[in-house]
């Protein structure tokens, strides 16, 4: 149900499943925004930029309350695979918002609110606001740490995002710390939007070359002010320090690849003192196995454990779920490791998931 596709030691994910197996999780699930998901088919998270606007606060409220999704062209939202699963469970999820065009109606916890420019400017958000979102973000890992130590001694927190054009950012985020990513990253669309991503991470790098020449601008954090997205730095944040007292589960593909990323950067620059160990990233089968990419090679460059849930919709009635299969929409709001985590602390099976799924899915439609 479980599987192990990258590592950089062997048998640390092994470990860290063992370790935490029969433990009930924390899920936090950081909702941000940039104007890259206003670009004309840069997602499928959003029939129209309109939709994109709203997608975050839309599937962020859906997943407390159960409200209507916005509709995609392909598929159904990822959240409807993490409510499911959350309730379920009766696993706890804790929203964060680092700002959204449109306001989240249901509890939630605010980081400074940082809405990105999109990556092809070279000057997404400004250092000052990356900054104060970074240590804010570190604050709020130690909060939710405490928070989890309440809830369930000895556990870990899942840490998801929902940030439309993600996958661009996170593409652009690898490249400048020297990876070579172009044509692996996956996405929303069934087989990818390579050359699209690739021409705007060039113009956006270009951008930010020429206009920040001074080494200190090179930064992680300026990185990030420059071509990257408020999820990415809100969650490394998170990350990092939650890592000092406990298990992390990146919840996602492409972009939590980028966070780990991310946070080795951060940890080597600012000298904080993480546990990498304790940092795992988890995903879908269907971002695995997605023909147009190639997340586990990332994995590899970075040094990530990379797991995946082998959860299928194959035997599924619901056209929306078998997109899925299809190679649509695959991964998001956290849904890979929150069916991770179903098996890991229950042990439900990949035919329970599916009929928790179906009857959330019944339940939306």
């Amino acid at each position: 149900m479980i599987k192990v596709c990258a590592e950089a030691v062997p048998g640390e994910s092994r470990r860290w499943l063992e370790h935490y197996q029969g433990k009930k999780p924390l899920f936090a699930c950081v909702l941000s925004f940039t104007e890259t998901a206003l670009l004309p088919n840069i997602s499928a998270a959003g029939q129209t930029s309109q939709d994109r606007l709203a997608t975050a606060a839309t599937d962020g409220s859906y997943l407390l309350k159960g409200t209507p999704l916005v509709s995609l062209s392909s598929g159904v939202s990822p959240a409807v695979i993490t409510r499911a699963i959350l309730r379920g469970q009766t696993i706890h999820c804790q929203l964060v918002s680092t700002g959204l065009p449109t306001a989240l109606s249901v509890p939630h916890l605010s980081l400074p609110r940082t809405l990105a420019k999109s990556v092809q400017t070279g000057q997404a958000m400004s250092i000052a606001e990356v900054s104060q979102l970074f240590y804010s973000a570190q604050a709020l890992g130690h909060q939710l740490a405490r928070q989890l130590a309440n809830h369930c001694q000895d556990s870990y927190l899942i840490v998801g995002e929902c940030v439309v054009g993600g996958t661009t950012t996170a593409q652009a985020i690898l490249t400048g710390l020297g990876y070579a990513v172009a044509g692996q990253m996956s996405s929303s669309w069934r087989g990818g939007n390579h050359l699209q991503k690739q021409a705007l991470i060039k113009r956006g790098l270009a951008e930010w070359k020429a206009r920040w020449p001074q080494p200190q601008q090179a930064s992680a954090l300026g990185l990030v002010a420059a071509i990257g997205d408020p999820m990415q730095i809100a969650a490394a944040g998170i990350a990092l320090s939650a890592s000092q007292s406990g298990g992390v589960l990146l919840a996602g593909g492409s972009q939590m690849l980028a966070v780990y990323a991310l946070c080795q950067a951060l940890a080597r620059e600012e000298c904080i003192g993480w546990q990498p160990e304790q940092v795992l990233v988890g995903t879908t089968r269907w971002v695995i196995e997605d023909s147009s990419a190639d997340t586990v090679a990332i994995a590899r460059q970075i040094g990530a454990a990379y797991l995946a849930s082998e959860i299928t919709f194959a035997q599924s009635p619901y056209m929306q779920l078998q997109a899925y299969e299809r190679g649509f929409v695959k991964e998001g709001v956290g849904a890979g490791g929150c069916a991770i985590a179903a098996h890991l602390y229950k042990k439900w099976t990949r035919s329970q998931i599916r009929h928790a799924v179906e009857a959330q899915l019944r339940q939306s439609i």
